[in-house]
């Protein structure tokens, strides 16, 4: 199985460009003959807290249609981010699209205290399956929180999907605490952060991936947009640029 972590460059609140640029770096995915792909968090409109409540939308939104159909058609699980209305508010969610099957929505659990003005917590973890694997998505700030891999072990989770925002202090915590989670529990850990401005803050980008053992296996760079890819048959894991 083949696991991607895509960064991108969002452009605040524009989901328009935002969701093309989305399709590019699944089209890459499927060059590379992946099972999974997956994005930061907030993707399709940037991390922008202040324009949340403009941008949410349902989560059967036609907008999203798209990304069924190239889960459809590649037999690809996929992973956007994007402010999410639920009947308490609006949630920091990643809608998941399986082949053939309906999307649906995890929403981070555990918020930072500056996202609570703008959000409301999700309420259940999820744990997606492929080829009899099972993967736990994590939304940025809760996925800095030791007890929500925890959590997610308990489920049996083999693949920790960290989804973030980070500028270069959030980053440096990251980096620390992802190969602890791996070490913790025998699981593989691959982030994907975004790069260039994100509310008050600028991403750094660097998404990465760890095997079980914490061994940091692939980086990329703080600007480029792209794939780190992690392949489980081999236990590699590489770095494959989108170009322009």
């Amino acid at each position: 199985m083949k696991v991607c972590a895509a960064q991108l460059r969002p452009i605040a609140g524009d989901f328009a460009r935002n969701r093309a640029k989305h399709l590019e770096l699944i089209e890459l995915a499927v060059a590379q003959r992946a099972d999974v792909v997956f994005f930061p968090e907030l993707s399709l409109t940037g991390f922008e807290p202040r324009l949340a409540d403009s941008l949410a939308v349902d989560i059967n939104d036609h907008r999203l249609d798209v990304f069924q159909a190239w889960s459809d058609q590649h037999n690809l699980l996929i992973g956007v981010g994007m402010p999410i209305i639920v009947d308490a508010g609006v949630q920091i969610g990643m809608v998941w699209f399986t082949a053939g099957k309906a999307r649906f929505l995890y929403s981070k659990q555990q918020m930072h205290p500056d996202e609570h003005p703008y959000f409301v917590p999700g309420y259940e973890q999820r744990v997606l399956e492929r080829d009899g694997c099972k993967l736990a998505p994590a939304i940025c700030y809760e996925s800095l929180q030791m007890s929500h891999a925890d959590e997610v072990a308990v489920l049996s989770a083999e693949f920790y999907l960290a989804s973030v925002a980070k500028p270069a202090g959030g980053l440096d915590k990251a980096m620390a605490h992802y190969p602890a989670v791996a070490r913790r529990h025998h699981m593989s850990v691959i982030m994907a952060n975004c790069v260039g401005p994100s509310d008050d803050f600028i991403s750094v980008g660097q998404s990465a991936a760890w095997n079980v053992h914490g061994e940091l296996l692939a980086q990329m760079d703080a600007e480029s947009e792209g794939l780190v890819v992690l392949d489980t048959v081999s236990g590699r894991a590489s770095v494959k640029l989108l170009l322009i």
